[in-house]
């Protein structure tokens, strides 16, 4: 035990236990394996000072051999003793929320189309009374061509179509809830 004085007691030793080191860079690698499947998009958004974690993480990405990942994780890991890794999990919470809540949005569309389609005809008034710059014509007639194709057997293109007219109107006057 180098790091130990050897005038210290052994139940003096009040350093983190070799657990809690093994725990801590065991962290470091998942966090390291996070990183390496972002995309270059999303890594760009990660604050990494360190030039040669960013190549590292770089390399990672192309190997396929089992062994060779996990000793590359293993050299992310020690890499990242020497950073502090606080503002790249924030970056990677805020990247998940981001996520989380684009698909709470996505949902939440679905259900109001899914919404529109059940109430028929009526279920015009539903989205102008969240756009009012919404098209009644253009919905009234993908509701009408729902039903029909519906009626037909036909797979549900209008159904689509409404969901992508809900989203540009989405983007383009902002979400009302």
């Amino acid at each position: 035990m180098a790091d130990i004085d050897d005038d210290l007691a052994p139940d003096e030793w009040d350093g983190p236990s070799k657990s809690a080191l093994k725990r801590r860079m065991l962290a470091l690698q998942e966090l390291g394996e996070t990183l390496v499947s972002l995309s270059e998009k999303q890594l760009g958004k990660v604050p990494i000072a360190d030039d040669r974690l960013l190549e590292v993480i770089r390399e990672a990405r192309a190997m396929r051999s089992h062994g060779a990942r996990r000793r590359h994780l293993q050299l992310i890991g020690k890499l990242m003793r020497d950073i502090d890794a606080g503002p790249i999990e924030n970056a990677l919470k805020e990247m998940d929320r981001q996520r989380q809540g684009n698909a709470d949005a996505f949902h939440r569309l679905e259900q109001l189309r899914d919404e529109v389609l059940a109430a028929g005809v009526a279920g015009t008034e539903l989205v102008a009374g969240r756009w009012p710059g919404a098209d009644r014509q253009q919905l009234r007639q993908l509701i009408l061509q729902y039903q029909r194709d519906n009626e037909r057997g036909k797979p549900p293109t209008a159904s689509r179509k409404l969901f992508r007219y809900l989203r540009e109107l989405q983007e383009n006057y902002g979400d009302p809830d």
